[in-house]
């Protein structure tokens, strides 16, 4: 995960701008995009909600839980700050497919922005905050005002927030359906309890991802020890398909090469059968480096000489709702 200061000023100087979804809804309104704030062990937490309007039919709906990277504010996944981003495609996901979308925000750490205080007990920079407690907290407080499918409740994330995803899927395996991690792995040192039920799990990993080093190590561009260690991408899978009981053996598919001058193609991993049906799948994003796989929302190539190339033969959202919608609470 790259430092959260230098994080911000290469999105704000090279991140191409795109327009802001539903710029003209009124915050409070009843469907739609809004962003609030809950009240969290004295702290005040942040969080965007995006309530689709089939919500008003009154049948519970799934919810997608989306989880930001170091450095990263909740508006910037949404497109309200104007960037570029293959986040706010979930919102369109949601409206066809019916669900609640929901954007948390971390606290400040070492570097002054937002954070994650996830599963690396080696890391000296991110928050120190329960968020599993306000996650948790978080999801009775939409569920409170939303028909939601508690056995159906996801969680995705990307870098500090794929492990921070991942710590869920340990910490709140009793809530939670299916969870996938986007350029991260499980720590090389944990921190946290290991997981009482099945949940199945998905890794999306850039081979050459120069910020989380696919085969494991310190994190960070150059290595740096402070901001914790993981382990490589074929051990972070190996963990759950151990946990879950999946076939060993996984079903293979490659995908199109739709885009071959983004530096190689997405192989996709799938260990089925386990425990309670859970399943395991990696996307191995050959050449890809530390960035979501998007068709729709492409990073510019001066964002790709500090994060290194983002795939274009997948869509991010797409590929992991296929996965989150058939999966339930165990």
């Amino acid at each position: 995960m790259i430092r959260a200061g230098l994080l911000l000023v290469l999105i704000a100087a090279f991140l191409s701008i795109s327009g802001c979804r539903n710029a003209g809804r009124q915050q409070d309104s009843p469907v739609g995009l809004s962003t609030r704030t809950l009240l969290v062990d004295g702290l005040l937490r942040r969080y965007a909600l995006y309530v689709p309007a089939a919500a008003g039919a009154g049948e519970a709906m799934p919810l997608v839980l989306e989880l930001h990277g170091g450095g990263i504010y909740i508006e910037d996944l949404t497109g309200a700050s104007g960037y570029k981003t293959p986040y706010k495609l979930w919102m369109d996901l949601a409206d066809k497919e019916g669900f609640i979308v929901v954007y948390p925000q971390g606290l400040d750490g070492i570097y002054g922005k937002p954070t994650w205080n996830d599963c690396r007990g080696d890391n000296q920079v991110n928050s120190r905050a329960n968020d599993v407690a306000f996650i948790a907290s978080l999801l009775d407080a939409v569920a409170s005002e939303w028909a939601v499918d508690r056995e159906r409740v996801y969680v995705s994330g990307t870098s500090n927030g794929g492990f921070m995803a991942l710590r869920l899927a340990q910490e709140l395996s009793g809530r939670v359906a299916a969870v996938a991690s986007v350029a991260a792995g499980m720590p090389a040192v944990p921190a946290c309890s290991a997981p009482e039920n099945p949940v199945s799990v998905l890794f999306m990993n850039g081979t050459d991802d120069n910020h989380m080093p696919y085969l494991g190590g310190y994190l960070s561009n150059p290595p740096d020890p402070a901001h914790g260690s993981v382990l490589s991408t074929p051990d972070s899978v190996r963990y759950w398909v151990e946990f879950n009981r999946v076939a060993t053996d996984p079903l293979v598919h490659v995908f199109p090469d739709l885009d071959p001058g983004d530096g190689g193609i997405v192989e996709r991993f799938t260990h089925v059968d386990g425990l309670a049906g859970t399943e395991v799948v990696l996307y191995r994003v050959n050449g890809g480096g530390h960035s979501a796989p998007s068709i729709r929302e492409r990073y510019s190539a001066l964002f790709e000489r500090y994060f290194n190339r983002q795939n274009h033969d997948v869509e991010m959202t797409t590929e992991l709702w296929q996965f989150f919608r058939d999966k339930t609470l165990h």
